[in-house]
């Protein structure tokens, strides 16, 4: 039967009407707010790239994640700048590490708080990538040796980083390297040392995206030579991204991501509809960048472009969305209430 929708649209009480037969609803609970902890006392300090975002040193961090709970936002996701770098990226799995420090705080301060962690290397080691690196000689006269990402030996570390942050404290642990079989390893070590109730998000669809740009001069993780695509995917492929989160929840993940969210659309809703998981969606520092940017410029109206980008997320079946955009989305929806 004909269903006139559009009158509804028409009637003198139009936006009752609209909140009536709305689809796709909004909510600050549904957030996670990343955050960057630097190491340091008494920093604050903007992130060129991403204006609005700051990098923050611990004892400046009650602050802030006490203005995110206000809000409403149930969960934070932190990602560590150390201020030193080595070929192995041992600061990510240092019990007194930047990540592992700042969860202790925040847990004490604030237990209420989800607190998420970003588990990977590539802000940890000196080569910027995300697990060690094998070096090959060169052959055929060439000068320089060959490198390629030892994925087998790169899990170790990969599960000992995500024990340590379950160890400080940590509420979930996010695995985003993409190497091979880490959702195996880290769940076999949580589980082995006591931690089986700590879930495990994964970055299962992370694909070799050129939105990570501004993200990469924050957390200072640029690689120094080749690039990622030997382990993130492919920007063409999306059958592999179901193949990815099959693999990825066999071995024991809890919540899958997509990662970009806004371009990968297509890919949200085919991971939610083929799989009875949830599904988290990643609005990445790309895509943020360049909403604040066209803003500034007098371009776009930053509230309503803002909200209609974290709709479609929504719509497109994400539960959950990572966002910078965050603590600026909530209170505008409190201001629509």
């Amino acid at each position: 039967m004909y269903f006139p929708i559009s009158r509804l649209r028409r009637t003198r009480q139009n936006e009752n009407f609209r909140k009536m037969v709305k689809e796709t609803y909004l909510s600050a609970d549904k957030f996670i707010f990343p955050i960057f902890v630097a190491e340091g006392n008494k920093i604050k300090r903007e992130i060129s790239s991403l204006p609005g975002q700051y990098h923050f040193s611990i004892d400046m961090l009650n602050k802030e994640v006490e203005g995110v709970r206000a809000l409403g936002i149930p969960a934070i996701l932190l990602f560590g700048i150390p201020d030193k770098k080595d070929d192995t990226g041992s600061g990510a799995y240092d019990n007194n590490g930047i990540v592992q420090e700042a969860v202790r705080l925040i847990k004490k301060k604030i237990p209420e708080i989800i607190v998420v962690t970003d588990v990977c290397l590539c802000e940890y080691t000196s080569h910027g990538h995300c697990g060690l690196i094998r070096r090959h000689k060169a052959e055929g006269g060439k000068q320089r040796e060959n490198y390629e990402v030892d994925n087998d030996a790169s899990l170790e570390l990969i599960a000992k980083t995500a024990l340590s942050h379950a160890e400080a404290g940590a509420d979930m642990v996010a695995p985003s390297d993409m190497m091979d079989g880490r959702i195996g390893a880290i769940r076999s070590v949580l589980d082995d040392n006591g931690f089986s109730g700590t879930p495990v998000m994964s970055y299962s669809v992370k694909y070799a995206s050129a939105f990570y740009g501004p993200f990469r001069e924050a957390a200072h993780s640029t690689p120094q030579f080749g690039d990622r695509r030997g382990y993130q995917m492919d920007p063409s492929n999306s059958q592999e991204a179901l193949r990815e989160v099959m693999q990825d929840l066999d071995e024991g993940a809890d919540i899958i991501m997509v990662k970009p969210a806004l371009s990968y659309l297509d890919i949200i809703k085919k991971v939610k509809s083929d799989f009875d998981i949830p599904v988290a969606a990643y609005n990445v520092s790309g895509e943020y960048a360049m909403v604040k940017a066209a803003s500034m410029k007098g371009w776009i109206d930053e509230k309503k472009i803002t909200l209609e980008i974290l709709t479609s997320i929504k719509r497109a079946g994400a539960d959950i969305i990572i966002t910078y955009h965050a603590k600026d989305a909530a209170k505008w929806l409190r201001e629509d209430k």
